[in-house]
């Protein structure tokens, strides 16, 4: 049995922005688990469409459980293959991916065709399809459900990513990641604790003073 997944994504930028953006993607802020990327092969067909391949590197920290079942030594890095098809008369990019090792214990297959937002040329949309497969016997369902639910969460990621790289070839401010914006939030926190423990100390500097005053005044 094979997990299936089906989504559609919409980039606020033209089919040319995100086709530039695709192969600026990494590194950014979202993609701390992808270590390297290189070109294997590219070329130009005789219909002048853009054909590449692309090995990439990344991290992948099993499950706890699934530790338990592989060696010790096991390699967490996983090795990605990546195809694509830009057909740019027709405006439209073909991705085909699947990892090339820990195939026993899982293989999650994803397909992408980028195209122009059929409501905004201005817009490019994604139909991602993934499928997730596992021959490792009796917990072959669990480690599919593992896996679909990472992939959905890499999707999110992803996008993120893709809009950071976007926003920063257009000349935009990139929006801020999450810890960036738990970090601006922790500085601002301190300092309001900051200004209400200096206003409570003037508070009660100025309630002494007044006090004192009054003590004198019945001396």
């Amino acid at each position: 049995m094979v997990k299936y997944f089906l989504g559609q994504s919409v980039l606020r930028s033209s089919w040319d922005q995100v086709f530039a953006a695709f192969w600026q993607r990494y590194p950014n802020p979202y993609s701390k688990h992808v270590l390297t990327e290189d070109i294997v092969h590219r070329e130009v067909t005789s219909d002048q469409k853009l054909l590449s391949r692309r090995l990439l590197t990344k991290t992948n920290r099993m499950p706890r459980w699934a530790e338990r079942l592989f060696h010790a030594n096991v390699a967490h890095s996983v090795y990605i293959l990546e195809d694509s098809i830009v057909d740019p008369q027709n405006q439209t990019m073909t991705t085909f991916t699947w990892n090339i090792n820990h195939a026993r214990l899982m293989v999650v297959e994803e397909r992408c065709v980028y195209r122009v937002n059929s409501d905004n040329s201005g817009w490019t949309e994604i139909r991602r399809e993934a499928w997730v497969s596992s021959s490792l016997f009796g917990v072959s369902r669990a480690v599919q459900e593992f896996g679909l639910a990472r992939f959905k969460s890499n999707v999110t990621k992803t996008m993120k990513g893709f809009e950071y790289i976007l926003a920063k070839l257009q000349g935009e401010a990139p929006p801020k990641t999450l810890v960036e914006t738990a970090k601006e939030a922790k500085e601002k926190a301190k300092e309001t604790a900051l200004a209400a423990t200096e206003k409570a100390k003037d508070l009660a500097s100025k309630a002494a003073t007044k006090k004192q005053q009054q003590q004198q005044q019945f001396v």
